[in-house]
């Protein structure tokens, strides 16, 4: 009887254990320095290799691009503005738009990405920081993560080189309303999620909020439905596997080797179904960012991840489906103008 389910070929078999080892070293090394902020080393190994395919020059200037400005604007707006919230919505809206346009025109895609997702989740973080307290930390965890993300991208990409050379698929051509319409719109929900998390004391809600940014990496509301509903499968999967991670592991998670051999297991896993799926951010996808959140956020002696999963599955529903509406509705309004409407491309 004929096997019909599909296979990775040797380049998607490279990149899931690039993916799978990347976020494992970088959560282990994080729990072996007892570094804060353990989020950032597992989720931007993550990014780094499974959002490109491929390490060159220009996806590590992209990379390291990233951190700078997010680290900057963090600074400015919580440096500088905290006591002022309209200038602090102002700038926030700038700076995400400035991260859209680079996504919606291809240009420079992992340096809007891996951007919108480190400003998002600093800014989070940076509320809560108090008069006794510093961002400092929080900077520069940041970007000791960024740096350590890139040697482990490199040291994978050594490790597992791809076998063939890779075809480069190009981006679709789109008009400049479209172009508008999607900066625009990105920019307007991602800063209305932004002071959503000012304004609410929600400091545990941190992969709601990552939710609220990654739907949006569709860039239109056509695609924006169909993503809100992987995300919303990934992270229940997410959570699923987490919570019986935590069932398997009971008392053992201050013993380092068990966490790390199931989040390596479950990462490979995924990341076949993410590459199958076209590497572009779905299920799989879900699925992984989901498990790094709950490992680096949640994961450490004495802590378990039982409640941390369901809040985080809960949370992250009411995060997509409030998201999903403010799409639809800042859609339908950018639509009604012949500068700002978008149209289909192919």
């Amino acid at each position: 009887m004929q096997n019909n389910l599909p296979v990775l070929d040797q380049n998607g078999l490279k990149q899931a254990l690039r993916i799978a080892g990347g976020a494992t070293l970088g959560f282990t090394i994080c729990k072996l320095m007892a570094w804060q902020n353990g989020i950032f080393f597992t989720i931007y190994p993550m990014l780094l290799l499974g959002l490109v395919p491929v390490l060159n020059r220009n996806i590590i200037r992209q990379f390291v691009a990233s951190a700078a400005f997010s680290a900057l604007i963090v600074l400015v707006v919580q440096g500088l503005f905290n006591h002022l919230p309209v200038v602090m919505i102002l700038i926030s809206f700038l700076a995400f738009a400035v991260l859209f346009y680079q996504m919606s025109t291809g240009t420079h895609f992992l340096f809007g990405a891996t951007g919108v997702v480190s400003l998002s989740i600093q800014l989070n973080f940076a509320s809560y920081v108090t008069e006794t307290s510093s961002i400092y930390p929080l900077i520069i965890s940041n970007a000791v993560a960024i740096l350590l993300s890139i040697v482990i991208a490199g040291l994978m990409h050594g490790i597992f080189a791809d076998v063939a050379p890779r075809q480069i698929r190009s981006r679709p051509a789109k008009d400049k309303s479209s172009i508008r319409h999607e900066v625009l719109l990105c920019s307007s929900v991602a800063t209305l999620s932004f002071i959503v998390f000012q304004c609410c004391d929600l400091q545990d809600s941190v992969s709601a909020q990552a939710a609220s940014v990654l739907v949006l990496f569709s860039l239109c509301w056509k695609a924006a439905g169909m993503a809100g509903w992987t995300r919303a499968v990934g992270t229940l999967i997410g959570c699923n596997i987490a919570l019986l991670a935590q069932l398997l592991l009971y008392d053992l998670t201050d013993v380092l080797i068990f966490p790390v051999l199931i989040l390596w297991i479950c990462c490979f896993i995924f990341s076949r179904y993410h590459i199958l799926g076209g590497g572009i951010p779905g299920v799989g996808f879900g699925v992984l960012t989901t498990f790094g959140i709950l490992f680096g956020q949640s994961l450490g002696p004495n802590q378990d991840l039982v409640y941390s999963a369901l809040y985080r599955f809960s949370s992250v529903s009411v995060a997509i489906i409030a998201s999903l509406m403010a799409i639809f509705v800042v859609h339908s309004i950018l639509n009604k103008f012949e500068s700002t409407r978008h149209h289909t491309y192919h």
